[in-house]
């Protein structure tokens, strides 16, 4: 039951610091983060389904597994919608500042 608890304390506080992080960040950086989030939540997936294969804990780790597979792939899927959007975004304005200048 400790070991339980050991890792309870620590995903509760990787969520406080994830907060912490994520509010302090300034807006120029959000795009950059989130790439870097994106890659993170890849290597989650890996792991998650890894130990959703060959999981030793029984059904409750396969559950959990399933679960956190399924949470990164919404936060994968999500992270790269919201970045080619604000890709576009920016080449957009690229090609309106650059209609105005040649008009």
């Amino acid at each position: 039951m400790s070991l339980a608890l050991t890792y309870a304390f620590i995903f509760i506080l990787a969520m406080f610091l994830g907060l912490e992080l994520i509010r302090r960040v300034p807006a120029q950086l959000h795009t950059p983060l989130m790439s870097g989030s994106n890659a993170i939540s890849g290597i989650s997936i890996i792991g998650a389904m890894s130990l959703a294969v060959v999981g030793d804990g029984g059904m409750l780790t396969t559950i959990l597994a399933s679960a956190a597979v399924g949470f990164a792939a919404v936060n994968v899927v999500g992270g790269y919608l919201v970045t080619d959007r604000m890709l576009a975004m920016f080449q957009a304005g690229k090609k309106r500042d650059a209609k105005k200048g040649g008009a």
